[in-house]
């Protein structure tokens, strides 16, 4: 349109998480009580229009107050549509950030706008009203039973993306995004998006679902991505990435057969690193002396014994003369309570390699128990 782009639009956009192309999937609803299909005395009265040429080119269809729209898959976009609208209404009336309710600035809660931003936001209210749109699927004439079959095929007969295929081609998380950029670029970390499925086929790359969990639970302490957002993620960054400066010294990690020399390479020790690097710097209940115990973790992490062989790994397998003659007596005091009906089955010796099941939930903060033992760093307990 020829006017200035502001200055507080790219802020905006970058507070909110910038991505490059959005999108929504059709809303599908149906138009009930009429002849199925639209045809016939009380159907929707539509005109064809062609092209010059006598090509079909769109219908032009025209609906009364009786069509209601209703919809069959897409409820949560529909709401969420209307959350949008009654979010810029908010701004415009009040001048200032909801505190509470509909929040899509959670670092912004109860703050006044200023007067460029606000701009902006006008801009996106004028942008939302006009020529915004969502696209919609209307199906005609539907009974009930045809309803409900068509949500059943439309939400259980499709196919799932592969994980590590979805977040390859997800550009708008940030922790995606510092995956691709700082790991991949700038240390070179070796990704792959299949697992391999013999330990002998091994080549070292680390497959993106379990770096994406892994960073997940860095940034977050969480076993998914969801709800990241810039504001949260970009100041822990060189923190992370501090880390994984670290994890690649760790001997034999990202080697050919890396599985076969260090239980380091299973995603599952990896998320008890990053366990303990949420624990250390972002967690409400940090240690007063987080830095300097952090900064300890990172220095020995290299030094901990992470072969198969590690009697620590197999703790449960263990009888109690067994842990005392591995010298392991003082462990049990960093351990969770070793009664009741908690899983603590994290894996066993096969073949002369410790494999770590698979419940990584209830395995992970295990393994971060164990680690601050062997490093020596304050018990959580």
């Amino acid at each position: 349109m020829g006017k200035d782009v502001p200055d507080a639009f790219n802020n905006l956009l970058n507070r909110l998480g910038d991505q490059p192309y959005f999108s929504l999937q059709p809303l599908v609803c149906n138009i009930r009580n009429i002849p199925f299909g639209g045809n016939g005395p009380g159907g929707i009265r539509g005109i064809r229009l062609e092209t010059a040429t006598g090509e079909t080119a769109a219908f032009k269809v025209f609906l009364s107050e009786r069509h209601v729209l209703w919809v069959v898959d897409g409820q949560h976009r529909r709401y969420a549509a209307n959350l949008v609208i009654k979010f810029l209404e908010q701004l415009r009336q009040t001048g200032k950030y909801p505190s509470k309710g509909i929040v899509l600035m959670p670092n912004e809660k109860g703050t006044q706008i200023t007067e460029s931003d606000m701009q902006v936001w006008n801009e996106a209210y004028d942008a939302a009203r006009s020529f915004s749109s969502l696209t919609v699927e209307v199906h005609l004439g539907l009974d009930i039973d045809q309803e409900r079959q068509l949500f059943h095929d439309l939400n259980r007969l499709g196919k799932k993306v592969d994980s590590s295929l979805a977040f390859k081609f997800d550009g708008a998380n940030p922790i995606t995004q510092f995956i691709k950029r700082d790991l991949k670029e700038t240390y070179n970390l070796p990704m792959t998006e299949t697992e391999p499925k013999d330990w002998s086929e091994d080549k070292g790359a680390l497959v993106l679902k379990d770096l994406v969990a892994v960073n997940a639970i860095a940034f977050l302490n969480k076993s998914n991505i969801g709800g990241a957002t810039p504001a949260v993620i970009e100041p822990r960054e060189p923190t992370v990435l501090d880390l994984w400066g670290h994890i690649r010294k760790i001997p034999h990690f990202g080697e050919d057969k890396a599985r076969e020399k260090t239980v380091a390479a299973q995603p599952v020790v990896m998320k008890a690193f990053a366990k303990l690097t949420y624990d250390l710097n972002f967690s409400n209940r940090r240690p007063a002396d987080s830095d300097e115990l952090y900064a300890r973790f990172l220095s020995k992490l290299p030094e901990v014994d992470f072969s198969h062989s590690n009697p620590m790994w197999n703790y449960y397998g263990l009888t109690q003369q067994e842990r005392k003659d591995a010298g392991l007596e003082g462990l049990s005091d960093y351990l969770p309570d070793d009664t009741g009906a908690a899983n603590r089955d994290i894996g066993a010796l096969q073949g002369g390699y410790f494999r770590f099941g698979a419940k990584h939930n209830d395995i992970y903060p295990i393994l971060a128990d164990m680690l601050r033992w062997a490093l020596k760093l304050p018990n959580r307990r």
